[in-house]
């Protein structure tokens, strides 16, 4: 199979051969969604459509995900010791389906409401297309079936099983459907492109007594709105407008009646940032702000943090690689810049935390609908158009065949 120059080679009719397989598998894998790190009845679909084909497969203790690995290195002039990475992520979320599709989920209270079983169902498919001209290819493919993403850290499990190690890849690419941009069109960019997710918890602590004697009391409610109103001032004023943070505190609970001043207020809330240094800065700010503030009317905090995922960022080499075969595949108009990052989490981090290569978005506006007012991802009628399930099975046999044969040139 020839490549062009941009490396991207023919893949679009091998895609269409398997398109139907792809588009059963996606169905079937929406209307049994599973939530978390163990997905039994997915990874047994996974390997059901697997069956036959030349691949070897590794299993961790941690999660139902499961690595599959196709080795290369026949007539083109052998293995020239490159290994690359594609994955697809299995879970579902907790949400109930408002879609009305007649393949919906069956499971009360459980969705594909983020496009994963298009992602497992394009790489089952990329795997079916690249295993059928294994012989062309001049390296080694691991596909990485991944649960437990919607923050169930399925990556860093999968990675602390060792599932990665064997063979150790040398570039890693994983790719995310979006019902909010044009269908077919490949959005990335280099650098942090998802940023990190980490949800915050403060515990105000003062002195209740009656609501109508305040000054017996140490009211712990508007301290807790002072260090609400501090942390925002802090990041508009701490934090660069050029390396942002976002901090959301999303549930404030205290109290038992209305003449009654309580004791203690908790608050919880999520921390995003976009670099390390806006992260760790943020962390002291968070404790300090929350301490002094309530020291200094007598009461007492507690803040911490329960670390998520880290950052998500592509190595330019990467982003560049997914431009130029998204290009050469489909044209200039199958490729967008991605102008900023999104303030969403992704847990592939930890992939390229260790690995570097790149995470795209490839859109799935079904047809006829209007990109920019979709239901979003994460929306209980979130829908796709599975025709560009097609350019997601091409993209990833391209984008493997031009790291196996160029690398990062």
């Amino acid at each position: 199979m020839s490549l062009d120059d941009s490396g991207a080679a023919d893949w679009q009719g091998a895609s269409e051969a398997v398109f139907d397989e792809v588009v059963a598998l996606r169905r079937a894998i929406h209307a049994e969604p599973e939530i978390g790190l163990h997905c039994p009845r997915t990874t047994d679909k996974i390997k059901t459509a697997l069956a036959g084909l030349p691949l070897e497969y590794r299993e961790g203790s941690s999660t139902t995900g499961l690595i599959a690995i196709l080795r290369g290195g026949g007539r083109r002039g052998g293995d020239n010791g490159r290994t690359v990475l594609l994955r697809g992520d299995m879970d579902a979320l907790p949400m109930q389906e408002e879609t009305g599709l007649p393949f919906a989920s069956t499971i009360a209270g459980a969705m594909h409401a983020c496009g994963h079983d298009s992602h497992t169902a394009m790489l089952v498919g990329a795997a079916k297309a690249l295993a059928a001209r294994v012989d062309d290819l001049p390296g080694t493919v691991v596909f990485m079936f991944q649960p437990g993403e919607e923050g169930y850290h399925g990556a860093r499990f999968m990675i602390k099983d060792g599932l990665l190690a064997d063979p150790a890849p040398d570039a890693a690419f994983a790719l995310h459907i979006t019902p909010n941009a044009p269908s077919g069109v490949v959005v990335t960019r280099a650098g942090s492109i998802m940023a990190s997710a980490e949800t915050v918890h403060v515990v105000v602590r003062g002195a209740g007594g009656h609501a109508a004697m305040p000054h017996d009391c140490i009211d712990p409610i508007p301290v807790a709105c002072e260090i609400v109103t501090a942390l925002q001032t802090f990041i508009a004023r701490g934090i660069a407008v050029t390396d942002p943070a976002v901090l959301s505190i999303t549930k404030i609970e205290a109290g038992s009646a209305h003449n009654i001043i309580p004791g203690e207020v908790t608050m919880l809330g999520t921390l995003r940032t976009l670099s390390e240094a806006s992260r760790v800065t943020m962390h002291a700010a968070l404790k300090r702000i929350a301490g002094n503030i309530a020291a200094a009317h007598g009461a007492t905090a507690e803040a911490w943090i329960d670390k998520g995922y880290p950052v998500t960022v592509n190595d330019p080499r990467g982003a560049a690689m997914i431009r130029d075969v998204a290009t050469g595949l489909f044209g200039a108009t199958g490729f967008a810049p991605m102008p900023q990052p999104m303030m969403g989490a992704e847990d592939f981090s930890y992939v390229l935390g260790a690995i570097p290569g790149a995470f795209a978005f490839i859109g799935a506006a079904p047809e006829g609908s209007d990109p920019a007012t979709n239901p979003p991802l994460h929306n209980t009628r979130m829908t796709i158009d599975e025709a560009v399930m097609a350019r997601g099975v091409a993209l990833h046999c391209a984008m493997a065949q031009r790291f196996l044969e160029r690398g990062f040139d």
